[in-house]
C-alpha cells in the first residue's frame, strides 16, 4: 500500500491512526434526489434513511446531514456543503453519497432535486471549498458517468452507477451500495470491515445477477476514478493505484451497530427486503405488458409489504 492509502486508511478507522491523526472528524452528506413518482419516492427515502443510520454509526467523530424530500433542494445542498466548509480541516475526510435521477445532455450531467437542479460544475465548485483531502463521491444515479470528468481530483476518489452519462435508466445499483455497507459478506478479507471497493464489488456484482436473473440487458455499468488523472474503471485489476485509493475508505465496521448486525433474524429481513425490492424493479421492466389497474394493485401490494419490513429493521 503506497503512502497516501496508507494514511488515508488510518483516517478511516481501519486502527492504523497515529497520535497525530486521532482527531480526524469525518463529514458524511447523503441526498435523495426527485423521485417522480411514488415508488421511486419511496424507495429513496428508504436509502437515504438507511445511509444515514449507517453514517451516524461511525462514531462520535462523525457529522452526518441527509437530505431528502422537500429538504433536497440545490440551496440546502449549497448550504450543508458550505457548512463542512466553514468546519472541516485539511485531515478531516468528506463522504458524499447521491440517490436518485440524473441526466446528462450530452456534455453536462446534472443531479435531478426538487426545484432547480445541481450539475456536477456546480457541486464540484462546492467541493473545492472544503479544506478535507480525503474525499469520496459516490454518484448512484442514472447518468452518472456523465458526472466523473467534473468530479475529478487529484485527491478525490469518484464512484459512478453507470460508465457513461448515455446510460439514463434508474439504476439498480444504488440499493445494492446501501446493501453492501450492511451485509457481512460484503466483507471478502473477514476483516470485519467493508471498505469502498468491498461495496463497490458487492453492488457490482448484484447489480449484474439482477439483469441475468431478469434475462434483460444491463443498462448501468458501475466505474470508479481516484486521482483525478485517469478513465475510470470498472475492475480494481485495471489501475491497481486507483483500487488501493478505493480500498483505503473504510466505510463500515461490523458489529458496530444494529445496522451491521450478523443476527440471523436481521439479515433474513434483509434478504426479504431485497426481494420486495427486487419485485419493485421487475414490475417497472413489466409494466408496460400490464393493464393500469394490475400494474398499480402490484405496485401497492408491494410497496405496503416493503415499507411493513423497514419498520421491522427500524425496531
Amino acid at each position: 500500500m503506497n503512502p497516501r492509502a496508507l494514511i488515508l486508511a488510518a483516517l478511516l478507522g481501519v486502527g492504523l491512526a497515529g497520535p497525530c491523526l486521532a482527531h480526524a472528524e469525518f463529514y458524511f452528506l447523503n441526498v435523495a434526489g426527485l423521485g417522480g413518482e411514488a415508488d421511486y419516492e419511496q424507495r429513496f427515502t428508504s436509502l437515504a434513511a438507511d445511509l444515514d443510520r449507517l453514517s451516524r454509526a461511525a462514531g462520535t467523530s462523525a457529522h452526518v446531514v441527509t437530505l431528502s424530500g422537500a429538504q433536497a433542494t440545490r440551496e440546502h445542498l449549497q448550504q450543508a456543503l458550505g457548512d463542512i466548509a466553514d468546519h472541516a480541516h485539511a485531515d478531516d475526510v468528506l463522504v458524499i453519497t447521491l440517490v436518485g435521477h440524473g441526466s446528462f445532455d450530452g456534455s453536462q450531467y446534472k443531479f435531478n432535486l426538487p426545484g432547480p437542479d445541481v450539475s456536477a460544475e456546480q457541486l464540484a465548485a462546492w467541493c473545492e471549498r472544503i479544506p478535507a483531502t480525503r474525499q469520496l463521491i459516490v454518484n448512484t444515479t442514472s447518468a452518472s458517468g456523465g458526472s466523473v470528468k467534473a468530479l475529478q481530483r487529484h485527491d478525490r476518489v469518484v464512484i459512478a452507477a453507470t460508465k457513461t452519462g448515455t446510460e439514463k435508466n434508474a439504476t439498480v445499483f444504488a440499493r445494492y451500495w446501501v446493501e453492501a455497507l450492511q451485509d457481512p459478506g460484503a466483507d471478502t478479507d473477514k476483516n470485519q470491515v467493508i471498505t469502498a471497493l468491498e461495496a463497490f464489488e458487492y453492488a457490482t456484482r448484484k447489480t449484474a445477477a439482477f439483469y441475468e436473473t431478469e434475462k434483460r440487458l444491463a443498462t448501468e455499468h458501475a466505474v470508479f476514478e481516484s486521482g483525478g488523472k485517469a478513465a475510470p474503471v470498472r475492475d480494481a485489476a485495471a489501475d491497481e493505484e486507483a483500487g488501493r485509493m478505493l480500498a483505503a475508505f473504510a466505510l463500515v465496521r461490523l458489529g458496530s451497530g444494529p445496522e451491521t448486525t450478523t443476527d440471523p433474524a436481521r439479515l433474513a429481513l434483509l434478504k426479504q427486503k431485497e426481494q420486495l425490492e427486487q419485485k419493485v424493479d421487475l414490475l417497472k421492466f413489466q409494466r408496460a405488458a400490464m393493464s393500469p389497474e394490475d400494474y398499480r394493485s402490484q405496485l401497492s401490494q408491494t410497496l405496503v409489504a416493503l415499507a411493513k419490513v423497514q419498520q421491522e429493521l427500524d425496531r
